[in-house]
């Protein structure tokens, strides 16, 4: 039993970085140690698997694809998307430094913890390592595009933040910004519970998932260590993306106009990165928070390493 309630605390985990615009829930996998397995899980459902269900084997099935892993890690990410959803809209309202702060202490510090699981840091491993941190930071600087519910296009995001959302390193949500639909899909969607965006975006994912995780399953057992090491480059090349003290920049047209989606909401086409210009209470607060943001990864380190001892 508390397998399993601490698979579904990874699950909520994972849940909570997915509505974050910069945030992977595939990190929290990558650093709670369940990111090989789920990738393996995912993949498991082929047509053996299907064939098991046709003939009623279903102890064969749940046994053949980590079923009760699966049910355990999506309830906890399911969870946390429908309750964190409203929480992350009021904090990102009201207090965006200190929640951005808290994220960017986790990550940084999954780049030490996930960068040292790597056996060797060869020449072509640390080109992998560069390479993927110039694809992060190239990805942060791309424009959103224009909010779609078109079915098609919902289905296709679906299955692109499925597959960034196990990808550590490369944000989910953020992806859906880019998309245009991360408002639509994450926020309203979630918020009301709007089947007619959510259907159409949860067949796409797990579509993507699936599919995604057979590459990603090869890749991982041939070139552990380069993938390690691109997958280290893509969450530290999204430090920028998560750095606390940022202003949104919006779209305009050529006329100098803001442009708004069909809600009236501003559209924002990227960030004016700034530091603190004078010591305050909020930057003491923020600097607090990035430290609890590095503890809790330590602090999980810690735990997952005594329990492999033990």
């Amino acid at each position: 039993m508390k397998d399993y309630i601490s698979l579904i605390l990874k699950g909520i985990g994972m849940g909570a970085a997915n509505v974050i615009p910069g945030v992977s829930g595939g990190t929290i996998a990558l650093i709670t140690g369940i990111f090989e397995r789920l990738i393996n899980a995912i993949k498991s459902f082929d047509l053996k698997a299907f064939k098991m269900i046709f003939k009623g084997q279903f102890k064969d099935f749940a046994k053949h694809v980590d079923l009760y892993f699966l049910l355990a890690v999506f309830f906890g990410v399911g969870l946390a998307i429908i309750s964190l959803a409203r929480l992350f809209e009021f904090l990102f309202a009201n207090y965006p430094v200190y929640i951005w702060s808290y994220f960017f202490g986790l990550i940084l510090a999954s780049v030490f913890f996930v960068g040292r699981t790597v056996s060797k840091w060869s020449l072509s491993v640390i080109i992998i390592f560069i390479v993927g941190t110039g694809l992060a930071v190239m990805l942060s600087l791309l424009k959103p595009a224009v909010e779609n519910d078109n079915l098609i296009y919902l289905f296709v995001c679906g299955i692109v933040a499925a597959c960034s959302m196990i990808l550590p390193g490369i944000s989910g949500s953020f992806v859906l910004v880019l998309m245009g639909n991360y408002q639509l899909v994450m926020i309203n969607a979630v918020n009301q519970l709007n089947l007619a965006v959510l259907a159409p975006v949860v067949v796409g994912a797990g579509f993507g998932l699936i599919a995604f995780s057979y590459v990603l399953s090869w890749i991982f057992k041939k070139y552990r260590d380069h993938t390690i090491a691109v997958l280290t480059g893509f969450i530290f090349g999204s430090l920028g993306i998560i750095w606390p003290w940022k202003n949104n920049i919006y779209q305009v047209d050529t006329a100098g106009n803001l442009i708004l989606d069909r809600k009236g909401e501003k559209i924002v086409s990227g960030y004016d990165w700034f530091l603190p210009e004078s010591l305050s209470n909020e930057l003491v607060v923020a600097i607090i928070i990035i430290v609890l943001g590095i503890l809790s990864i330590w602090i999980t380190e810690y735990l997952a390493g005594k329990k492999e001892s033990k």
